[in-house]
């Protein structure tokens, strides 16, 4: 058991030796580059210069195993019209089998050498969370769109950046939020929304968690990914966000525990939360709270829970229930949500690259839950609210 123990810990320090840089470094590089940026849309910006769909070169940086995410990437915008041509990844067996998926594309050893020697138009970052910015910040100022994996990064200054250089060079910078699309939200949108079930909805409770210890990879290391709310806690965030528009953001108060599973990990000290914990005042006078946990021996129904006026809407990725109140009698409704279309996402990046059409997922959307989470970060390592610097 040692040995193994040890062999995971070396293959994850591995894994991650290319990507891991300290925190302070990183800041300094990608504030440098930031700029204050109004909060408009760089889909305006952006210029449709592309007569069809399969005039859009696009390849992944990025082609782990894990999930077979780029495989995946590549097949989704394939569907939307797309051509995948090149890959980017530092391991060259996973080259290799990138060559066997897609018989003829292009790989590289590096970014560098996709964005010198590729003419691909639209490059998707598939790679941990804290080189979002950096890998995306090279494509953008080499002219070529990119849409990053979530979260679009880590910190609000990193979001700043990239949005300058989208705004700068006149290019399409996104985040693959597919989830805003997921049957769950379709449905509470437009129970909420449109048919208010539930009246005036007053507060959302976002949770998601349970009692275990977390994996040796790099999603556990509190540099690389930002810590425990950002993995789901950026879906969650987006869920809310959706159902509570157009309410603008006030403050954050966050709160974590940590040292509890860390020791046992590989990454030790560098290991992410055992909890944590975000409230979100918005100028509506509503309120959102975010919880996500690996300490949690009785974790609450649902990912989200709405309470209105007049009920209250909870739902998970298959289910959703409704309480409200009919005559004076409790009523409770369950059913099944429909079908996801994730699909959508890249279908919107190529109608947006082609017909104009405009863009779902803005930078600036994407970057209102990092502006959430990075908040919470810094309230709990100082102990007091932040407020928000945009909306």
């Amino acid at each position: 058991m040692a040995q193994t123990k040890r062999a995971k810990v070396t293959a994850t320090a591995k894994i991650t030796k290319a990507v891991k840089t300290t925190k302070a470094a990183k800041a300094t590089k990608v504030v440098k580059a930031a700029k204050v940026v109004k909060v408009t849309t760089v889909a305006k910006a952006a210029t449709a210069h592309f007569k069809q769909a399969k005039a859009i070169k696009v390849g992944v940086v990025g082609y782990g195993g894990a999930f077979n995410m780029g495989k995946q990437h590549l097949l989704q915008m394939a569907e939307a019209g797309m051509t995948p041509s090149a890959v980017a990844e530092v391991d060259a067996s996973r080259l290799a089998v990138a060559k066997t998926d897609f018989p003829g594309i292009q790989t590289y050893a590096s970014v560098d050498e996709m964005l010198k020697k590729s003419d691909v138009n639209l490059v998707v970052i598939i790679t941990p969370h804290n080189t979002h910015a950096e890998l995306a910040l090279k494509c953008l100022n080499a002219g070529r769109h990119a849409v990053c994996e979530k979260p679009l990064a880590i910190t609000t200054e990193e979001c700043d950046a990239m949005v300058a250089a989208a705004r700068k060079h006149n290019v399409v910078l996104s985040t693959y939020h597919n989830r805003h699309w997921d049957g769950c939200i379709l449905r509470a949108v437009k129970a909420i929304r449109e048919e208010k079930v539930i009246g005036e909805v007053i507060r959302i409770e976002a949770h998601m968690g349970g009692w275990s210890q977390p994996r040796d990879w790099w999603r556990s290391s509190k540099t690389i990914s930002g810590g425990i709310l950002y993995d789901w806690g950026v879906h969650l965030l987006e869920y809310s966000l959706q159902l509570l528009a157009p309410a603008q953001i006030g403050e954050v108060t966050g709160f974590a525990k940590s040292g509890y599973w860390s020791p046992k990990t590989a990454w030790k000290k560098d290991g992410i939360e055992d909890e944590g914990f975000a409230v979100v005042r918005f100028g509506s006078g509503q309120w959102l709270t975010l919880c996500i946990s690996a300490i949690d021996s009785k974790p609450k129904e649902g990912w989200l829970e709405i309470t209105g006026t007049e009920g209250t809407y909870v739902f998970d990725g298959g289910t959703w229930k409704t309480i409200t109140h009919e005559g004076g009698v409790t009523v409770t409704r369950t059913g099944a949500n429909p079908p996801s279309e994730g699909a959508k996402f890249y279908q919107n990046i190529a109608d947006h690259l082609v017909k104009q059409t405009p863009l779902v997922i803005t930078p600036e959307w994407s970057r209102r839950p990092i502006h959430i989470l990075h908040l919470a970060d810094l309230s709990a390592k100082q102990n007091t609210a932040q407020k928000a610097k945009y909306g």
